[in-house]
C-alpha cells in the first residue's frame, strides 16, 4: 500500500503552522498572563494564585510532551486534537468561577497546546525542507508572537472597556474554537513525513542532544517568570491600564518580529550559535526588572525576553534534530519537555517565595543565573567531538 497523500504547498504549510502555534501558544499556553490583572480585580485572584494556575498549565505542557514522545501520534491528529482542546478548555474559563475547575481547565490546555507544538514542527518543517523552504519556518514560529500579540492585545481593549475576565476567556475561546474548525480539513492530509520506518521510530537521542535538552530545560526556566507575570508586576507599579496593558501586545510583537529579523540577519548562524547569543539578550531581559520596576524596564523586559524566547525555540529545535538524527517528533517531543519541566518551576519559585518579600527579583536572579549556566554548558560542548550529529 502506497499510503502517500497530497502534501500540501509551502505556503500551505507555513500558513497553517502560523495560525495553529498562534492559538495554540498565544491562547493556550499563554492568554492568563494578559488576563491575570483582569482576574486579580473582578475574581480577587492573587498573585501566589496565578502562579499555581501557571504552573498547572506548564505541568500539562510537559505531560503532553511526554505522551508525544510515548505515543508518538501522527503530527496532523496531534495538531487537529491539540486545538480543539484548546478551543474548549479556554471557552470553559469563562463558564466557571470555582478555582480547582480553573486549574484542570489550565492543566488540559498546556497538555493540549504541547500537541501542537510538537505537531507542528513535525509537520510542517518536513514539507517545507522538500518544497526548499526551510527558512520559511521562520514564518511558522512567528505564530507565537502573532498569537502572543492578539492575546494582549485584546486582553487591552478588555481592560479599557471594563470587560470582565470571564468574558475575556469567552471571546477568546471562541476565537480559538473556530480556528480549530477552519484548520481541521486542511490538515486532513498528513505529512509524509508522519510515516517512519520501526527502526527509525526506536532509535534514541544520543548523550549531546540530551545535553541540549538540559541546557533548553534552564531557558525554559529563565523565560517564564517574566512570560508570567509581566502585566501583573506592571499592573502593580503603573496606574494607567493604557500603559501597563501595552507590555504584553509589545512582548508578542517583538516574539512575531524576531523570527523573521533572525531568518535575515542570523543567516550565516549555526542554530547553536544563534541560540546562546539569543540568550544573553534573554537574561538582561529577566533581570531588567528585577531590581527597579518602572515604565523602561518592564519595557526592556519584554522587548528583550519577547524578541529572544522563540528564537531561542526555533533554534533549539533545529539543533535537537541536527543533533539526534532521529524522527521530528522523538527529537522535539524530547526538547519540549525538557522546556516544560524547566517552565514549571518559574511561577512555582515566585509562589513558595511570596511568603517573603522581594519574590519576584529572587526568583528572577535565580533564573538569570540558570540562564548564564545553560549557556556556559552549551558554549562549553560547542565544537567537542560528540557534539557532531550521530551519523545514520
Amino acid at each position: 500500500m502506497n499510503g502517500k497523500k497530497f502534501e500540501p504547498s509551502a505556503v500551505s504549510a507555513a500558513l497553517i503552522g502560523l495560525l495553529a502555534l498562534a492559538s495554540a501558544m498565544g491562547i493556550g499556553r499563554f492568554s492568563l498572563t494578559p488576563i491575570l490583572p483582569l482576574m486579580q480585580q473582578d475574581a480577587g485572584l492573587s498573585l501566589a494564585v496565578g502562579g499555581w494556575l501557571a504552573t498547572a498549565n506548564y505541568v500539562g505542557y510537559l505531560l503532553g510532551a511526554l505522551i508525544c514522545i510515548m505515543l508518538a501520534p501522527r503530527p496532523a491528529f496531534a495538531i487537529r486534537v491539540g486545538l480543539a482542546c484548546v478551543g474548549l478548555s479556554t471557552l470553559a474559563m469563562g463558564f466557571s468561577d470555582w478555582p480547582p475547575l480553573w486549574l484542570a481547565l489550565r492543566f488540559l490546555s498546556g497538555v493540549a497546546s504541547a500537541f501542537v507544538l510538537v505537531g507542528t514542527s513535525a509537520w510542517a518543517m518536513p514539507i517545507l525542507t522538500r518544497h526548499g523552504r526551510e527558512e520559511w519556518s521562520a514564518h511558522v514560529f512567528s505564530g507565537v508572537g502573532v498569537g502572543i500579540a492578539f492575546a494582549g492585545l485584546f486582553g487591552l481593549i478588555a481592560g479599557l472597556d471594563a470587560w470582565s475576565s470571564r468574558a475575556t476567556w469567552i471571546v477568546l475561546g471562541v476565537a480559538a474554537t473556530v480556528l480549530a474548525i477552519l484548520l481541521w480539513r486542511p490538515l486532513a492530509a498528513d505529512a509524509v513525513s508522519a510515516v517512519r520506518s520501526e527502526k527509525e521510530s526506536a532509535r534514541a537521542l544520543p548523550r549531546p542532544a540530551i545535553i541540549a535538552a538540559i541546557c533548553y530545560a534552564s531557558f525554559g526556566y529563565g523565560y517564564i517568570i517574566p512570560a508570567t507575570f509581566l502585566p501583573a508586576l506592571a499592573r502593580g507599579y503603573i496606574d494607567n491600564p493604557a500603559m501597563f496593558g501595552l507590555i504584553w501586545p509589545v512582548f508578542g510583537a517583538a516574539a512575531a518580529l524576531s523570527t523573521l529579523a533572525s531568518a535575515r540577519l542570523a543567516r550565516g548562524l549555526a542554530p547553536r550559535q544563534l541560540w546562546t547569543r539569543a540568550k544573553w539578550i534573554l537574561t538582561a531581559g529577566v533581570l531588567a526588572p528585577a531590581f527597579s520596576v518602572n515604565v523602561a524596564t518592564l519595557l526592556i523586559s519584554a522587548v528583550c525576553v519577547g524578541g529572544t524566547f522563540m528564537v531561542i525555540t526555533m533554534a533549539g529545535i533545529k539543533e535537537a534534530l541536527r543533533l539526534g538524527g532521529t524522527p521530528a517528533s522523538l527529537a522535539v517531543g524530547v526538547m519540549t519537555a525538557g522546556f516544560g519541566a524547566g517552565q514549571i518551576a518559574g511561577p512555582l519559585t515566585v509562589s513558595l517565595l511570596s511568603r517573603f518579600g522581594h519574590a519576584f527579583t529572587f526568583a528572577s536572579v535565580i533564573a538569570a543565573l540558570g540562564l548564564i549556566a545553560g549557556n556556559c554548558v552549551l558554549l562549553w560542548n560547542e565544537g567537542r567531538p560528540d557534539s557532531e550529529p550521530s551519523q545514520a
